[in-house]
């Protein structure tokens, strides 16, 4: 299906790559991991035809890179300033890893825009915080490759990587591209955020999609999401940290499901 892409501008003058696919029903605004451009999502978005956007968060892909620290809160409103950009005014809002963070703080700076949240592969906060101060020193001080191998590591499991050659590539090509200044900038907001009152707060449903093998947020992490969230639901999948890439399929089918049933509740 063809990408709408373009760039917008946020409330703050920032620059941000954007891509448009799909028409009709209730939208899904998609938000990605660290490291990550809107390309992570391209095989779960291969299988809608909703309206749905992606965009590359500031500082990475083709987005405008900003000097100094950003906060989840900062990228929260990111990402409000594109669905207002794209004529997003009500959305399903679908983040992995720090992208979940991004949109449970979202649904807590506007709740009324948030037809649901669906989590996936996260928490509401990513300890301990020198993890990643060393993981931002180690960017600026010797560049982004080093992190490259370990992050793809973590990110698909061995099995898949092997019997997936091809995607696994486009994977590490997207995280060579990464710039590290971003990198570096994103790792402030992963050290200091917290978004456990902002998901308490928030009334509207909540899908959480977790890792089996997931390293950086096991199951577990997921059900401490079921446990604070007022509406909660979740569904766990055969893969590591990135499900949306390692099991596109099931992935697709659990957040379609849960987006109809908002819309069937809607009326």
């Amino acid at each position: 299906m063809h990408d709408q892409t373009r760039t917008i501008e946020t409330a703050g003058g920032h620059a941000l790559h954007v891509s448009l696919r799909g028409a009709g029903g209730l939208p899904v605004l998609f938000i990605n991991s660290v490291a990550a451009d809107h390309r992570m999502w391209e095989a779960v978005r291969a299988r809608m035809s909703r309206l749905n956007v992606a965009y590359d968060p500031r500082g990475h892909g083709q987005s405008e890179v900003t000097p100094g620290q950003m906060t989840v809160a900062g990228f929260a409103q990111d990402a409000l300033d594109v669905m207002a950009a794209t004529g997003l005014e009500r959305a399903v809002l679908c983040g992995l890893s720090l992208g979940g963070l991004t949109a449970m703080k979202a649904a807590e700076l506007a709740p009324e825009r948030v037809a649901g949240l669906v989590l996936a592969n996260t928490a509401t906060s990513f300890p301990p915080p020198s993890l990643w101060q060393d993981r931002a020193a180690a960017t600026r001080a010797d560049g982004w490759p080093g992190l490259v191998q370990p992050t793809l590591e973590r990110w698909l499991g061995a099995q898949w990587r092997e019997a997936n050659p091809e995607a696994t590539g486009d994977v590490r090509a997207m995280l060579e591209a990464m710039p590290p200044e971003g990198y570096a900038a994103a790792c402030h907001a992963l050290e200091t955020g917290d978004t456990t009152a902002a998901l308490a707060g928030y009334p509207g449903p909540t899908l959480a999609i977790a890792g089996r093998h997931d390293l950086s947020a096991p199951v577990a992490r997921s059900e401490e999401l079921m446990a604070t969230a007022q509406r909660g639901e979740m569904v766990v999948l055969d893969t590591a940290h990135i499900a949306a890439i390692e099991d596109a399929e099931g992935f697709a089918a659990a957040l379609e499901g849960f987006v109809a049933g908002i819309e069937a509740a809607d009326g």
